[in-house]
């Protein structure tokens, strides 16, 4: 093999890759956060998952790109592992649509589709248009790839080394195996098809051998997401165990499929008797959809599988409790007294999350302790899925033959969750600071630390009672609450002045009193917050 042949397939290897990223890039750009949104709607039942699965990989071509959005949402809680692997099988099929394009010789006229892309992207002002002239120029990139494929591959024929090497693969083992290393390699198992496609067209190697090199391709491309998933926390990791796991069962079962049906390739075969190209595009997407049709039935299976690989801590127990709806679980028509109170169990149970939250982030501030601001962050992420869970409920209540008082709470209460969410969201900043104080080396001094440390107890006191007052509705504790509150409104202003003097005479560290000053704004809102919660309800 010259110098120059294998520079040419590299340079091939590098503009498919590049067209595919394009493509997907400007498929995601035009979308927006529909891709997003689509899976963070997929619900519990399992056949829409795979459709949501397909759909998105459809659009974003790239089956890596949504199993990571996957691993997000399971990592983050918005998604289960019964969801997602759903979409996980979804996306396996998605992603075998590359290889039927490719199939077709569209090399000729790729340098036009790639200069019309180009002009697009290029001179209109338009984003909308852009990122379709991204597309347009992704395709044509990725088309004008493979040609460069083919034309360095034809030497190869010649060339005995390459031949000897290929002849090793006719063993079924050694082929899969060099599938999923090359895979691995490429980071996309939509290029290694189609690279295994291209040396089937071109006569390098036989249908039956690259049948066995697509099947090594499916494993190899889990391997982005077992890289991606090292980061994430344990359900994440879970996440890509899944995928890993469908792979090597759909692997299993399509090599004892071919081999106990030897005709069954040969039927794959005669849907495209004249076309190599798009007999070995067939394969992947037959085995695709095959593999969902045969693991479905079996996905609680392989998702309590992914839990024996990675076993369920206590304390992954109770995380995943806390995102789930304690009281608010009857399906049905209740009783409007029945409905409201499971409705101010569960705010009052997320108010307290939130108050833990907030103290974690307060305490973690003042003592440096990373642990404590971890625990915050997480606290409010699982107020934030329970919010959105308690709001749906409350929405759905207001369809019902309630009272008109029964809806106005209803209404109230919808923005007693928001009051809750925002206070776990100014933790969330707080506990940031921790890491911001750190980084910047900040430093307070000690009157400002005291201050801040006052209002700080002051803020906690504070929703401690406008949370009782909610819960217990005892609403002869209101003026307290109020007074409370407004002492916070007044110790924040006092200190926040007093800070301004410090700064003014050069007495304060000014990265320290950024932190300061917007530290104190967040208290005082947590504050304003709660008492909105306290007096929601009140006559």
């Amino acid at each position: 093999m010259s110098i120059y042949v294998l520079f040419s397939l590299l340079g091939g290897v590098g503009l498919f890759l590049y067209g595919m990223s394009i493509m997907s890039s400007g498929l995601k750009n035009a979308a927006g956060d529909k891709m997003r949104v689509i899976l963070e709607k997929a619900t519990a039942n399992r056949f829409i998952s795979v459709l949501v699965g397909i759909l998105v990989t459809l659009l974003i071509q790239s089956s890596s790109a949504t199993d990571m959005m996957v691993i997000s949402f399971v990592n983050s809680g918005l998604m289960v592992l019964s969801q997602a692997i759903g979409v996980i099988m979804g996306a396996n099929i998605g992603t075998t649509v590359t290889a039927q394009i490719t199939a077709i010789n569209l090399g000729a006229i790729a340098p036009l589709i790639l200069c019309i892309g180009a002009l697009i992207y290029l001179f209109v002002k338009n984003n909308t248009v852009r990122h379709i002239g991204s597309i347009i120029m992704g395709f044509g990139m990725l088309f004008f790839g493979i040609s460069v494929i083919k034309d360095a591959i034809k030497p190869l024929a010649q060339n005995e080394l390459f031949i000897m090497f290929l002849a090793t693969l006719k063993n079924p083992a050694v082929a899969v195996l060099f599938g999923v290393l090359f895979t691995a390699l490429l980071q996309s198992s939509s290029s290694s098809v189609v690279i295994f496609q291209t040396f089937a067209i071109e006569g390098l190697i036989g249908y039956e051998m690259t049948v066995y090199l697509v099947i090594g391709a499916a494993i190899g491309s889990v391997t982005p997401n077992i890289l991606a998933a090292l980061t994430t926390n344990r359900n994440g990791k879970r996440t890509a165990v899944l995928n890993l796991l469908f792979n090597l069962i759909r692997a299993a079962l399509m090599i004892t499929l071919i081999n106990v049906f030897p005709g069954f390739l040969k039927l794959i075969q005669s849907l495209s008797p004249d076309s190599v190209g798009h007999q070995v595009a067939n394969t992947h997407t037959i085995f695709a959809v095959l593999a969902v049709l045969l693991e479905l039935p079996f996905a609680n299976l392989i998702v309590k599988l992914s839990e024996k690989v990675i076993p369920i801590l206590p304390e992954e127990s109770k995380r995943l409790e806390s995102r789930q709806l304690a009281y608010m679980v009857q399906s049905g028509e209740l009783p409007s007294s029945m409905a409201l109170q499971q409705a101010r169990l569960e705010l009052g149970r997320m108010g307290d999350m939130a108050y833990d939250c907030m103290k974690d982030a307060i305490d973690s501030f003042f003592q440096h302790d990373d642990s404590l601001a971890e625990r915050a962050m997480d606290a409010e992420d699982a107020i934030d899925v329970l919010t959105d869970k308690i709001q749906e409920r409350l929405i759905a209540m207001r369809s019902r033959d309630y009272s008109p008082k029964v809806m106005q709470q209803i209404s109230q209460m919808i923005l007693v969750a928001s009051d809750i969410e925002r206070i776990s969201d100014h933790g969330r900043n707080i506990a940031e600071y921790t890491e911001q104080y750190k980084a910047r080396k900040a430093v307070l001094s000690e009157v400002g630390e005291k201050d801040l440390r006052a209002l700080a107890d002051a803020v906690l006191a504070s929703m401690q009672m406008s949370l009782r007052v909610f819960k217990q509705e005892n609403y002869a504790l209101l003026p307290k609450a109020e007074k409370m509150e407004q002492e916070v409104d007044d110790l924040h202003l006092s200190i926040v002045n007093a800070h301004i003097d410090r700064l003014m005479k050069a007495a304060c560290n000014p990265v320290g009193g950024v932190i300061f000053t917007d530290m104190a704004s967040d208290l005082e809102r947590c504050s304003d917050h709660a008492i909105n919660v306290a007096c929601a309800l009140a006559d």
